[in-house]
């Protein structure tokens, strides 16, 4: 499959919100309805949706699961894939999200805390629909919403959750996250090094160039946030980029 350019629609409060760095009250972008702004990424040409109900990821409670459900079913029509994390914190609920129809759940606190969980699910579902959330700063990884690091490295644990049973690893760099000046691709090219199954990048992509870095280092794909949303780039040019590069690449 081509390299993914996946729009991040974060729900906060029944809005589509962008935090800097994952701190709340730090929206950057406040927009009313998430549904209509997740059915513009995939008539703009979005393959793949990234849903993330940060009420949950804070609270630990899927506040925003009938929002989520209407995307789901505006959406999939399209032939989009959708992959949901925040606020999962039990067996239940990721199967709660996958007969929703949802294509993959996102785990990461729960992961962390019981990572027997992702060889049950992966056993259940299949792999191909469990992604383990990474999200690290200063090469430790985060967990609770980014409020608290533990003592262990992305690379470590993606190894250990890729044994388990994980399809995906999405690795977010809480270090360049949210703030728009580019990306750091050591930490994230360490992790695609050392784990032998997909990994979607995440954090501080500002350009196209950062997109083609990415491809190049070997991610799946990308979720991009605050970037599309204060128009750094559209899509479309993104993905003329990508299908360009890809031509070259190929002749």
């Amino acid at each position: 499959m081509a390299f993914q350019i996946i729009p991040a629609v974060d729900i906060k409060g029944g809005k589509c919100v962008q935090l800097v760095q994952g701190i709340l009250g730090s929206e950057r972008i406040t927009l009313d309805d998430p549904a209509a702004t997740a059915l513009n990424w995939v008539l703009r040409g979005a393959k793949t949706l990234h849903l993330i109900d940060l009420d949950g990821a804070f609270e630990g409670s899927r506040k925003n699961a009938e929002i989520i459900e209407n995307i789901i079913s505006r959406a999939k029509p399209h032939g989009t894939e959708i992959q949901i994390g925040g606020g999962i914190r039990s067996f239940e609920d990721a199967e709660k999200i996958l007969s929703a129809g949802a294509d993959r759940v996102i785990l990461s606190t729960v992961a962390m805390k019981n990572p027997q969980i992702v060889r049950d699910l992966s056993e259940s579902f299949g792999k191909e629909s469990i992604v383990v959330g990474l999200d690290a700063k200063n090469n430790r990884v985060a967990i609770e919403g980014w409020t608290k690091l533990s003592d262990k490295s992305p690379t470590d644990v993606g190894k250990q959750f890729e044994e388990l049973g994980a399809g995906y690893i999405l690795f977010t760099n809480i270090d360049t996250e949210g703030l728009l000046k580019g990306i750091d691709i050591r930490p994230t090219k360490d992790l695609i090094d050392s784990v032998g199954i997909p990994v979607i990048a995440s954090g501080g992509v500002t350009s196209t160039d950062d997109l083609l870095k990415l491809k190049e280092a070997g991610a799946y794909g990308v979720v991009v946030g605050s970037a599309l949303y204060t128009n750094k780039f559209t899509i479309e040019n993104a993905i003329q980029v990508l299908e360009r590069n890809q031509k070259i690449i190929n002749s």
